[in-house]
């Protein structure tokens, strides 16, 4: 038998093995998913694939190629197509991209007064994930925390101007649990004070957001409203769009720079991995690119030589003439690549994720509904712009969610990394009660991650340290509510209407409990 006929066997035992083996990784509806039966855990996110991520991973380990090529790279551009931005740079987790992102900030070759130095300040925000934060500590500047609102658990944007000094240079936020921050406004301040963003996008894979393209365009999202009017000349489908004279962008390509995380429990896997998007400045590739692989200044793909055609010619201060310039380093980096089996079953996630995204939007509005009689003692997460939720007109209506909106004339359409509900401070039990319970009944959840950041040990002994280390602005009196009072339950694609079900009524049966 010749080595492909070979591999092409191997690759089918492989399906059939993934069958047998992973049906309990099936998406939620699908008909060959392990039934759920009441014992059963119900975790708040776990892997979704099928036997076609399995044939992509042996399928790429069979080859040996390993290290970064070709999945990575077509992996790249598909990623980079589906979000609308210039370029995307794989690396090996989210938190290495936001190290990649912020680090990238500091480059020699930026133009000097926006180069983020040792000292500079970046706003961010204090009820959050710790990896948003510590590359801005890492890299020697100064987080400047401010508080959220609990409606949304994003950024209050009227602290904004308070938290902005002459060593500002960048904002850095996180969408929190697939609910876009309030862009506008956001890109509005960074735009008008001349500031990076950085969004990241980690948990908002597949989150749009919507705004007037009169508004896009004074607020110097012009990249964003050529780049929809390019795709509509061209019949290309997807965001960026326009229609009715408003502009739909998927979250992740507002800012200058945005991160992605492939970790199990996001929108989309690697097992591990990441991802930096560049969105306006082409420079940012090589800067990141550079940063990513030892800090060198060639920009050669791995197993490639000498694609500027003068590999020997460079000159450099300080180095002798015709010196490699595979060796030659213009920052201080790092090893953060991923593997190309990682990326190959990347590209297979990236063809479910319209799919996955339908999945948690229908996962949210479901426990919505289910919960929606508990508001006296839960207050329930609305997506930014939002001011109500509208409960269907019949129990049976679609699982499609219909919020009102304030006069902004933005919106937002959110790919639910969570469903998160805040125990109102009349309610006949705490936080710590219900998650006891719901340990007990294995219903999988987490609280908001790291809460107020400011109280984790970590920053805690930073400013213990170094009380200049970072600054807060302002009280942060709803990051300590979300931090005590704050949960939330999965909406991953892998969920049934079963599990969900099941959850719903065992919270239901706690409250009824308390009363």
């Amino acid at each position: 038998m010749q080595h492909e006929e070979l591999k092409q066997e191997i690759l089918r035992l492989t399906r059939l093995y993934s069958q047998l083996r992973h049906a309990a990784n099936l998406p939620g509806e699908h008909h060959r998913k392990t039934p759920f039966a009441v014992g059963d855990a119900i975790p708040y996110a776990a892997r979704v694939f099928s036997e076609d991520e399995v044939e992509a991973a042996v399928s790429a380990t069979l080859d040996f190629w390993l290290t970064l090529g070709s999945e990575g790279h077509a992996f790249e551009e598909e990623l980079a197509g589906f979000l609308g931005v210039r370029q995307t740079i794989l690396t090996n987790s989210g938190s290495s991209a936001n190290l990649l992102a912020v680090s990238a900030l500091t480059s020699h070759k930026l133009p000097p007064e926006r180069r983020l130095r040792p000292g500079d300040e970046v706003i961010t925000v204090a009820a959050g994930f710790p990896v948003t934060v510590a590359p801005i500590v890492q890299v020697g500047a100064i987080p400047v925390f401010i508080d959220s609102h609990l409606e949304t658990a994003n950024v209050d944007c009227s602290r904004l101007e308070a938290a902005r000094t002459p060593r500002t240079r960048a904002v850095m936020i996180a969408h929190a649990l697939g609910n876009p921050f309030n862009l506008a406004e956001i890109v509005a301040f960074c735009h008008q004070h001349g500031l990076w963003l950085v969004e990241d996008n980690c948990d908002a894979l597949g989150c749009s957001y919507t705004l007037p393209v009169d508004l896009a365009e004074s607020i110097g999202l012009e990249h964003l409203v050529k780049a929809a009017r390019k795709r509509a000349a061209d019949g290309t489908p997807g965001f960026p769009a326009i229609e009715g004279g408003m502009l739909t962008a998927w979250t992740g390509s507002f800012g200058d720079l945005s991160t992605q995380s492939f970790y199990p429990p996001h929108h989309l896997t690697m097992g591990e991995g990441g991802a930096v998007s560049v969105i306006r400045r082409p420079q940012f590739r090589t800067i990141i690119e550079s940063f990513r692989d030892w800090g060198r200044d060639c920009w050669c793909p791995s197993g490639q030589d000498n694609t500027c055609g003068k590999r020997y010619d460079w000159q450099f201060d300080g180095l002798p003439d015709a010196y490699d310039h595979k060796y030659v380093y213009s920052h201080l980096g790092f090893n953060l690549k991923p593997l190309d089996v990682q990326a190959a079953i990347g590209r297979v996630q990236l063809r479910r994720l319209p799919d996955f995204i339908e999945a948690r939007k229908r996962n949210w509005e479901a426990l919505r509904r289910g919960l929606a009689d508990l508001e006296h003692v839960f207050q329930f997460v609305l997506p930014s712009h939002a001011t109500a939720w509208l409960p269907p007109a019949t129990p049976s209506a679609p699982l499609t969610s219909q919020f009102a909106w304030d006069a902004t004339g933005c919106r937002t359409e959110c790919s639910w990394f969570g469903f998160m509900m805040t125990v109102r401070p009349d309610a006949p039990f705490t936080r710590a009660d219900l998650v006891r319970h719901l340990e007990k009944e294995r219903v999988g959840n987490r609280m908001l991650f790291g809460g107020n950041l400011v109280r984790q040990p970590a920053f805690a002994q930073l400013a213990k340290d170094n009380p200049d280390a970072m600054r807060v602005v302002g009280s942060l009196d709803v990051a300590d509510r979300i931090m005590h009072d704050t949960l939330f339950l999965g909406t991953y694609p892998g969920l049934s209407p079963a599990m969900i079900a099941h959850e719903i009524a065992v919270i239901k049966n706690f409250v009824t409990s308390r009363q």
